[in-house]
């Protein structure tokens, strides 16, 4: 797998936190590595890739309180519980990459998060995305 498609297999994770309670989350972390794809079949991910997915979500998810906590200090006017799930989703995943991932630099983390927006968001989600980000990049 790319990096693009690994980072989008993380930001599905980490949609599901949204969902589901602290203590469902390791039985939909198991979950999520046997379900189907798309098309039906089983996803096709190696052992090394699903390693590095489960550690990066769970680092990110050892690290939300102080995420949420910067988001809602970056995003004037907005909370957590007003943004759209995909977008808070999206935007924990890229902040833990500005702020704790020193292998992806700030703009591959924006503009990734922006390319998740354009995919998973709804048309106003890829600019909503890029104007929280843009004030981490500061």
């Amino acid at each position: 797998m790319g990096r693009r498609e690994i980072r989008e297999e993380v930001f599905k994770l980490v949609f599901r936190v949204e969902f589901n309670s602290k203590e469902e989350m390791e039985e939909q972390v198991a979950l999520f590595f046997t379900d189907m794809d798309a098309d039906e079949e089983p996803k096709q991910i190696s052992e090394k890739d699903e390693a590095y997915i489960k550690n990066k979500f769970d680092k990110l998810m050892e690290l939300k309180e102080s995420i949420d906590k910067e988001i809602e200090e970056k995003a004037k006017g907005w909370t957590i519980g007003r943004m759209g799930k995909v977008e808070l989703a999206i935007i924990r995943l890229a902040v833990y990459e500005i702020r704790y991932d020193d292998d992806i630099p700030t703009s591959v983390a924006i503009n990734e998060a922006v390319e998740l927006a354009k995919k998973f968001g709804q048309d106003d989600s890829p600019s909503f995305v890029n104007g929280v980000l843009a004030k981490f990049a500061k």
